[in-house]
């Protein structure tokens, strides 16, 4: 589907193209899905969010760019020295 397609969505709906990325670190896997904005705004044209697939990164661990590429770079800089744990919201305990 391209951008120019007829697309018959809500005003505040968000339509992306995901590619979906793997990191391996310490025999564990996060996976990084990098969304290209078809309708809609994100935070850029491309945007890497890191997930352990149920759950969704915080935002500070996301990025963006104008490129797939760029979005990716700066995601995987900002998760660099991250534990996995620290990624990800934490549940509040009751």
């Amino acid at each position: 589907m391209g951008k120019d397609a007829e697309m018959s969505l809500a005003d505040s709906d968000i339509l992306t193209r995901v590619t979906k990325y793997n990191l391996i670190r310490s025999e564990r896997m996060l996976h990084i899905d990098v969304h290209e904005a078809l309708a809609g705004k994100l935070a850029g044209k491309f945007v890497a969010v890191p997930n352990l697939i149920n759950i969704v990164a915080m935002q500070e661990y996301q990025g963006a760019g104008e490129t797939e590429k760029e979005a990716l770079r700066d995601c995987l800089n900002k998760i660099k020295d991250v534990s996995f744990e620290a990624i990800f919201p934490q549940k509040e305990k009751t």
